[in-house]
């Protein structure tokens, strides 16, 4: 059996060697931070916006996104001018002090289904202490849910306490997973395991935001989620989340997440280990069993 991972929030807060006074400051930032970027993206909602296209195929970018990232880096740099920002839209910016704690701030996490009007999608902020989540906040307009956590001081939604499910296998849980913009570029897709779930669970969900597929796993409304190709903003606030509620974050096998790697396992700790081992049986698809047979001629 893969032994359960330390919880890395709390590794952080004790690394740290900030006082709940001050974890308590800068949690109240976050949530603050996440509602700043949450007011442009509920006010363009459903609006005519620019769509653009970054990177990959099917990788969208709006003018909300902008809005939102300027609304809340203005305030992180108000108040928290010494603390370094990682962003996704505007990238690095470095603060004025020791470089330990940075922000790590997605603007709109679900674009594409910002876009089409689909509700589901939020403003993250999280706190890193040396690249380990600390501390985070999400916000998501559309449903008027804010959900925030930070060692010590718990885990919340709306004011309500959060913990994740006890369900204690696949075979009775829901799930969620999403599927990164290079999967149509590579057979490590995520396709195969979405089937190997699928098959085996109540349903997996794919609903397109990783911060509010963790959030949700926080509060009780799915049992477990794991993704890869995910970016350090996509993650941070969540981890904090899903681990404050009484949740088992890892890496795919099973020791500490990486953030830089971008693949996540959370659950709650009875089915953390089962959705590891199911992972871990999982081989890519061949391109022509799903329509790109052009895929095969480049797998490794």
């Amino acid at each position: 059996m893969i032994p359960t991972p330390t919880r890395i929030s709390d590794t952080a807060a004790r690394a740290s060697g900030l006082s709940e006074a001050e974890l308590s400051r800068l949690l109240d930032l976050a949530r603050r931070a996440s509602l700043a970027g949450a007011e442009p993206l509920r006010r363009l909602f459903r609006q005519e916006v620019r769509v653009d296209i970054k990177g990959a195929a099917g990788n969208l970018v709006t003018e909300a996104d902008h809005a939102a990232e300027d609304a809340v880096l203005a305030l992180l740099a108000a108040e928290t001018p010494d603390l370094g920002v990682l962003a996704e839209e505007s990238g690095r910016r470095e603060g004025s002090g020791s470089g330990e704690l940075q922000w790590c701030v997605d603007p709109l996490d679900g674009t594409t289904n910002y876009a089409h009007g689909f509700p589901f999608f939020g403003t993250s902020v999280g706190l890193t202490w040396q690249g380990m989540p600390l501390l985070g906040a999400f916000a998501m307009p559309a449903l008027d849910q804010l959900f925030w956590a930070a060692p010590g001081l718990g885990a919340w939604c709306n004011g309500q306490p959060m913990a994740v499910t006890p369900c204690p296998s696949v075979a009775e849980a829901l799930l969620a997973t999403g599927f990164a913009y290079d999967r149509i570029s590579r057979l490590d897709n995520n396709y195969a395991e979405f089937a190997w779930f699928t098959h085996r669970s109540h349903g997996v969900r794919r609903a397109g935001a990783a911060a509010a597929d963790l959030a949700y796993v926080a509060a009780g409304r799915l049992d477990g989620y794991w993704e890869r190709g995910l970016s350090p903003w996509d993650m941070a606030a969540g981890v904090v989340l899903v681990e404050q509620a009484g949740g088992v974050i890892s890496g795919y096998d099973g020791g500490p997440l990486d953030l830089a790697s971008g693949r996540i396992v959370a659950a709650g700790p009875a089915l953390h280990g089962e959705i590891l081992a199911g992972l871990a049986q999982c081989r890519p698809l061949t391109g022509a069993s799903f329509g790109a047979p052009e895929l095969d001629a480049i797998a490794p």
